[in-house]
Formats: structure tokens, sequence, C-alpha cells
């Protein structure tokens, strides 16, 4: 008779391991708190005045606007009826430009003297002729410093029989520069005071340009319709050192 060795197989567990029910039940409970702490953080983020928000950010400062206030300077002409007192005629004379300071300070008739660059014709049908030595060429240095070689310009002032400044004249420019016609530009004596009390400027290109007697400066009386001087032509050049044209009137009569 052969001999067996007969081993009984283990019989299987019929219940349930607590152990194992306990680590579901965490599990599940651990899920749904990460699914309730992503909702908070959602809405947290999506609206973050929320009084779910332990730490809401600070609210925004309002917004205002401001409009900004514009002024228009209002102009009060002098009385259109202007006589005036006959004296004699001023002794001109010149002071020459600083060359040490940015800004000289101006003392009528104290613009730089040099060689004018035209021949003026003096005439007893206007109020107001050239002053003599100008017009001239000069260097915006001493008046722009900033602008360097950058533009060309024409400027001065009118001064009456005894030597005062008289502002509120028209002053006008015109005429053509490089063979085509230059807008014509309107001014009044005393709004560039840098070169006297009733000192004038004009902005005629961005840099310097040669030119002979295309260009002209009138004075005109406050209705812009009647001539106080003739018509100035002036020669005006290419060079940095030249691109500022002094034109100064006086009064004759």
């Amino acid at each position: 008779m052969d001999a067996f060795d007969f081993r009984e197989a283990p019989q299987a567990r019929t219940g349930r391991d607590p152990l194992a029910i306990l680590w579901n039940i965490l599990t599940v409970l651990a899920l749904l708190a990460a699914v309730i702490v992503g909702v908070l953080f959602l809405i947290i983020f999506l609206k973050p005045q929320s009084s779910l928000n332990p730490f809401p950010p600070p609210a925004l400062p309002t917004t205002y606007k401001f409009a900004i206030a514009t002024s228009t300077p209002t102009y009060i002409p002098p009385p259109l009826t202007w006589t005036p007192t006959a004296t004699s005629l001023p002794t001109i004379t010149p002071t020459p430009r600083p060359t040490h300071t940015p800004r000289p300070t101006y003392t009528p008739p104290g613009l730089p003297t040099m060689t004018p660059t035209q021949e003026v014709v003096v005439t007893s049908d206007f109020s107001f002729v050239v002053q003599e030595g100008n017009p001239v060429a000069i260097s915006s240095s001493a008046f722009h410093p900033e602008i360097g070689c950058n533009w060309m310009g024409v400027a001065g002032q009118v001064l009456d029989m005894s030597g005062q400044a008289v502002t509120g004249v028209i002053i006008q420019i015109g005429g053509t520069l490089e063979g085509r016609t230059f807008a014509m530009q309107t001014t009044m004596t005393g709004l560039a005071q840098q070169y006297g009390d009733s000192g004038y400027e004009f902005t005629v290109a961005d840099r310097p340009i040669a030119s002979s007697r295309t260009l002209w400066v009138q004075l005109l009386d406050q209705s812009s319709s009647i001539a106080m001087s003739e018509k100035i032509y002036l020669e005006t050049y290419g060079l940095c050192d030249k691109n500022l044209i002094i034109v100064s009137f006086k009064q004759v009569k």
C-alpha cells in the first residue's frame, strides 16, 4: 500500500478584514476633502472678495478723471489811432554781442553789429525803416543754444523815435525759399522778449538754407492791411554761424 502525504488546503476566510474597510473609508473621506478644498480655491480665485476668503485683497482705489482746463489768452490791442511824437532821430550805439554767456542780456539797441547783408533803401513813405546795420546774419547759439544748427530764423525788435520799444505791431514774413512759395507767417512785436521788449521771431526752416532776396519781412498796422514799412528782402546762408537773420526797425515819423 502506497504512502501518501495528505495536507489539508487552507480554508478561505469568509469574513472581511476590518482594517481594509477602515482604509477604504479614509480614502473616500480624503477624496471628498480634496474636492471640497478644490471647490473653495476655485470660488476664492473667481471671487477674491468672497466671504469664504480669509485674506481678501484690498479694495481698488476709485479712479477719478480730471478735466484739464485750457486758457485762451485775450489780446487787448492798443488804440486804433496812433499819433507818433515827432522828436529827433536817436543816435544808435551798437553793443558787441557777448561771447562768454549763453543768453546775453539785451539792452536796446544792443543787437550785434556786423556787416549788413544787403543795402537798405530809406524811404519817406513809411513810418518805420530798418535800423542802421540791419539786416545782419549771426549764429542763433546766443538765443537758442539747445537747437544748434537744426534751425533757421528771422528776428529783431521795433523801436520808436526815442529808442523805446513799440509792442503790438504786426509783422509778416513771406516770399519763396528753395524755389517754393514760403507759407506766410504773422506775429506781433513783444512776443519774443529775448531780443528786447518789442522782440519778435520767425522760424523759417529746420536747417540753414542759402537764398538771395527771396524772403521778405514787413511791418503792418493793427488791421494788417496798411504797410508801416517797405518789404525788406533778405539774404540767408547755408551756414550754422549765420542761421539767424536780425532785422530791427525804427520809427522815422
